[in-house]
């Protein structure tokens, strides 16, 4: 299911209780772009785009939301991604799209 979702990117590293330096979002190794990582409801993380898109410009198998935790701490962290599945978005919907949606490996120098 993972793989089929694409799920597949490495959890972010766990920065030290004392550190308060600034992290830096992760940038794609293929094509060098900014990516936001996420944990998925099913234990696996996902790479997904900087920004949300209209659902009608998302093709369905790329579609995600950002959920928060229930019953959890209050705080902004406990958010997961979820698949968008079973009942469609409406076209004007907000939805964020995979990452490899948008991936376009950098051809290098010519």
């Amino acid at each position: 299911m993972a793989e089929a979702d694409g799920a597949t990117a490495a959890p972010r590293p766990d920065p030290a209780p004392d550190d308060v330096t600034w992290i830096e979002p992760p940038i794609c190794p293929e094509c060098g772009v900014l990516v936001r990582i996420y944990p998925t409801n099913y234990d696996r993380w996902v790479s997904l785009a900087m920004v949300e898109l209209p659902a009608k410009d998302v093709p369905e198998a790329f579609r995600w939301r950002l959920t928060r935790l229930p019953g959890r701490s209050p705080i902004l962290t406990d958010i997961v991604a979820v698949r968008v599945r079973g009942i469609d978005p409406l076209p004007s919907e907000p939805v964020v799209p995979a990452h490899r949606m948008t991936c376009v490996p950098e051809w290098g120098e010519l």
